[in-house]
């Protein structure tokens, strides 16, 4: 399995990339591995806000039905459209070209309550 040094991860298996005042936010491989074969993505719209910790999206694989919980509160500016008509992405590259939602969000001290890569792997066994 792939983990960028670079992200940020939480216990819930969601991963941050931040870009200046926006992060990229979607599910770490670990968490693609163990759902399996993904068949639907479901994605908020565009300027949806959220606050951390609250349910954003649904990932549906041939495995289970899982909630997808907000990494950092904030706005959500784009969505992964791609996903729509090709959920198997997020199975072939989670971190590039499988994200979910790019986020302007609100409050850089949330990022203290994530991971750094070495405590997210203690978890992701």
């Amino acid at each position: 399995m792939n983990f960028p040094k670079d992200l940020l991860y939480t216990k819930t298996h969601e991963f941050v990339k931040v870009e200046g005042d926006t992060c990229i936010i979607g599910i770490s491989d670990f968490a693609q591995h163990q759902l399996g074969d993904i068949v639907f993505v479901e994605l908020p719209e565009v300027g949806k806000v959220f606050t951390q910790g609250e349910k954003f999206a649904v990932v549906e694989s041939v495995k289970a039905v899982e909630d997808i919980f907000m990494p950092v509160s904030g706005e959500v500016v784009e969505i992964n459209t791609e996903l729509e008509a090709s959920p198997q992405i997020v199975n072939e590259d989670p971190y590039s070209k499988g994200w979910f939602v790019k986020v302007k969000f609100d409050d850089k001290s949330e990022f203290e309550k994530l991971l750094k890569i070495d405590a997210y792997l203690e978890i992701a066994k």
